[in-house]
């Protein structure tokens, strides 16, 4: 079984950009139901195209930094026509790869329904892991699941109200 450990931080300002190694913008949408409850709905089922690639993901749904996490690779075409399946939004966004201090940070710029909102993620091999956190990392919103993804597809970022945005 896989076991994502990961933390997400809001990203303040500029400065990250002139340290982009790389960009890939993404199309992802889940095919379950994300507004279930979670007593009933105990993963997220996510396609996701990634600049020529295409993967389907299984993620458990708890909030926090651990979760398990099963991803596989498919062919693009079916990736583009189970995007039409998604229930919900699709989200769209650039994903950057940033290296700080020992660890790649993934930066999630977002667009459309989400334009706007930009986080940063860092995945750590163990829970209790350190880290340097860089000047641009502002609040974490790890435990904060409206920053998810699958959240973000039902209601995303330009329906927030402005105090949910700050």
């Amino acid at each position: 079984m896989g076991i994502e450990i990961e933390r997400k931080f809001l990203v303040v300002g500029d400065a990250w950009r002139g340290a982009v190694e790389k960009s890939v913008r993404m199309a992802q949408g889940y095919l379950n139901d994300a507004a279930a409850p979670e007593s009933t709905a105990k993963s997220s089922l996510r396609v996701r195209i990634a600049g020529a690639a295409a993967f389907i993901n299984i993620k458990s749904r708890q909030s926090g930094p651990e979760r398990a996490e099963f991803e596989y690779a498919i062919p693009l075409a079916d990736a583009q026509a189970l995007l039409e399946l998604c229930v919900g939004g699709l989200i769209d966004k650039t994903r950057h790869y940033v290296h700080h201090a020992g660890f790649l940070w993934e930066i999630d710029e977002f667009a459309g329904d989400n334009i706007g909102l930009i986080v940063a993620e860092i995945e750590l091999p163990r829970v209790d892991a350190t880290f340097a956190t860089p000047g641009w990392a502002g609040r974490e919103v790890t435990d904060a699941p409206r920053y998810y993804n699958h959240a973000l597809a039902r209601r995303p970022f330009a329906r927030w109200a402005d105090e949910e945005k700050s």
